[in-house]
């Protein structure tokens, strides 16, 4: 048996031990716990399928094709490749939309190609927005987001640029 293999059973059992010597009702705090986290997941569920829906609905339309072909030449003015516009496009909304992009760039380019590594760049410095938007407001109740969206819609562009910039440094064109 495996060290690792014991770390959530100890952890789990250790928890209990000690909420035990703080005489707390263990299985008592554990059941409100889990109806508390049914209650966000019935607030949050809306918006995710309406999220995925839209996210799927955009790409089966060609709307991405669309975009993407209009985007091409402002994203090549910049230093960025075309190629990785739809990644662009999607990873604010879906991070599984996101993959299923940047793994179709990688097989068709290459993980090593120029525009493999931007686009693996682009994943890990950007963030799904909109869906973690849809989450962490949508579980808080909270239904004005103000400034939240454009802000991070700006990191995310600058995640962007800066991913190609990266590439470019280190590994050249």
């Amino acid at each position: 048996m495996n060290l690792s293999s014991l770390v959530i059973p100890v952890l789990l059992a250790g928890v209990a031990v000690f909420g035990m010597g703080r005489r707390v009702d263990v299985y008592s705090a554990l059941t409100h716990g889990a109806e508390e986290g049914l209650t966000v997941l019935l607030r949050v569920i809306p918006a995710l399928v309406g999220l995925l829906t839209a996210v799927s609905m955009f790409r089966a339309s060609g709307a991405m094709e669309w975009l993407s072909g209009l985007c091409a030449p402002v994203l090549e003015l910049v230093g960025i490749p075309p190629e990785t516009a739809p990644l662009m496009l999607i990873r604010p909304v879906s991070g599984n939309g996101a993959l299923a992009v940047a793994s179709e760039l990688m097989s068709t380019c290459g993980p090593d190609s120029y525009e493999g590594r931007v686009a693996a760049v682009m994943m890990g410095s950007t963030e799904t927005t909109f869906y973690t938007i849809a989450v962490y407001f949508g579980s808080a109740g909270i239904r004005k987001t103000r400034h939240a969206i454009p802000a991070a819609l700006v990191a995310d562009l600058t995640g962007f640029l800066a991913s190609a910039l990266a590439v470019r440094i280190f590994f050249g064109t």
